[in-house]
């Protein structure tokens, strides 16, 4: 199915910038203002200059910013600020790194170049909806720049990390790059350029698809100059650089990936007591105290609670916190409560109806919480956080303002890399933040120019 290929990566030329960490920057749509004008005047060569951010959501109008970036990116290559590889390569990409619990990590994959198709086709698989506001920035800045300077999180299967093993036989001995980022991870690549391993690669691929796991608009956006490029010329070689797109891939069996979960932060408009709070769940939810003693050994315990409530039984289970009382609640969903909300999940395909985001979201806040999607996303009622130590911190500074409402801080086990490839499967999405695929990719470790034919 898949179709994979090696590139000339462009990198930056360590005899330039002898600090990769001064330059390297987290992925576009992760970067505030703030944390933007940071890396700016950390360096001036930093690839925020390039990959910009993306101001707004609706359609973005030229500024000249897109001419700027285009403009850098080719001085930057004249002054030998970037250089391009001679010989195409496929990228090992190994990543050491820590998960929330002090866990350390390693996640193994490969950087390459993966034939477009629709989605349509079955041959890339989304899980997520996508926004065309966000596409049009995106593409906007492709077309000026000519490049690709993000890479797309993919997955596949290889239950015998055949991919991996096969590469790691023939990589250079030395890596061509190494970096550690703000969180202490640190990301290592390594050219290969065995003419039979990558063929070997490429025919591991030919019959598999593989699945977005995070960059599913910068994939969108790519379809769309592709369908540009078409309408320009509507005998488009299948080696032309715009049937292919710069993906990271890696193998869903891998023990080093990890899908962390995305908390929700809820602001119920009004005064709820936790007793009320454990009323309203209880109409609905298996609902239980859990006690201990700081605020950190309470969310350790819930959160342990959580995990060991879906390892033992495989039921949901969900963790709520009451910031304004400090007082913490395990809910699980028993059989004998499903036909108390069955009629929520009515309208839900089948393979919706077990994610933990989709009875969180219908059951937890719709049912219990009575607060409808319109509600949540017009009044700005939820926030999105991923490490639980900053959610709980978030969730208590909130209790102390007196604005009319109560934070509420629901908790969620990660969505299974199993469940992301069944709903990827049967063609449906998830649920806004339903996975948080951890660590992110660094962004300017490899870019890919749009201006050479790709060969197999």
């Amino acid at each position: 199915m898949a179709t994979v290929a090696p590139f000339r990566a462009v990198r930056y030329n360590q005899e330039k910038i002898a600090r990769l960490e001064d330059v390297i920057t987290p992925p576009y749509d992760i970067i505030s203002a703030g944390d933007g004008e940071k890396l700016r005047q950390k360096n001036l060569y930093s690839m925020i200059n390039l990959d910009l951010r993306n101001t707004s959501q609706g359609e973005t109008e030229d500024d000249g910013r897109y001419l700027q970036a285009r403009d850098r990116f080719a001085a930057w290559q004249d002054e030998a600020v970037l250089i391009r590889d001679a010989q195409p390569a496929i990228y090992l990409y190994a990543t050491d790194y820590t998960i929330p619990g002090g866990r350390r990590l390693t996640r193994k994959g490969i950087v390459c170049l993966v034939g477009l198709a629709e989605f349509s086709e079955g041959i890339v698989r989304p899980h997520e909806k996508t926004f065309a506001g966000v596409i049009g920035d995106r593409l906007k800045l492709m077309e000026t720049c000519g490049a690709q300077f993000s890479k797309i999180f993919s997955i596949y299967s290889d239950p015998q990390q055949e991919v991996i093993r096969t590469l790691e036989q023939v990589q250079e001995s030395e890596p061509v790059l190494q970096v550690t980022d703000g969180n202490a991870n640190t990301h290592t690549l390594w050219r290969v350029t065995d003419a039979a391993a990558i063929a070997k690669v490429q025919r591991f691929f030919a019959d598999r698809p593989v699945y977005i796991a995070d960059g599913h608009h910068r994939y969108t956006t790519a379809l769309e100059y592709r369908r540009r490029a078409l309408a320009a010329n509507h005998e488009l070689p299948a080696d032309h650089p715009s049937n292919f797109i710069m993906m990271y891939l890696c193998g869903c069996e891998d023990p080093g990936l990890s899908v962390l979960p995305t908390h929700r932060l809820v602001r119920w408009p009004g005064a709820m007591s936790a007793d009320q709070l454990a009323d309203r769940m209880r109409q609905h939810l298996l609902v239980e105290e859990v006690t201990s003693g700081s605020r950190e050994s309470l969310m350790a315990e819930l959160l342990n609670r959580m995990n060991e409530a879906e390892a033992a039984s495989g039921v949901s289970a969900f963790g709520v916190y009451h910031a304004g009382e400090d007082r913490a609640f395990l809910l699980c969903v028993k059989e004998e409560h499903a036909h108390a909300f069955g009629d929520a999940l009515a309208d839900k395909p089948a393979v919706l109806r077990d994610l933990d985001v989709v009875l969180l979201s219908e059951v937890l806040i719709g049912r219990c919480l009575g607060l409808s999607h319109e509600q949540c996303a017009t009044g700005k009622l939820i926030s999105y956080l991923s490490d639980p130590d900053e959610a709980i911190d978030a969730a208590v500074k909130e209790s102390v303002v007196e604005d009319g409402h109560t934070p509420l801080l629901l908790l969620l086990n990660p969505t299974k890399v199993a469940q992301v490839l069944k709903v990827a499967d049967s063609g449906n999405i998830m649920p806004h933040k339903s996975t948080f695929f951890y660590p992110k990719l660094l962004t300017g470790l490899l870019i890919r120019k749009l201006d050479e034919m790709v060969r197999g």
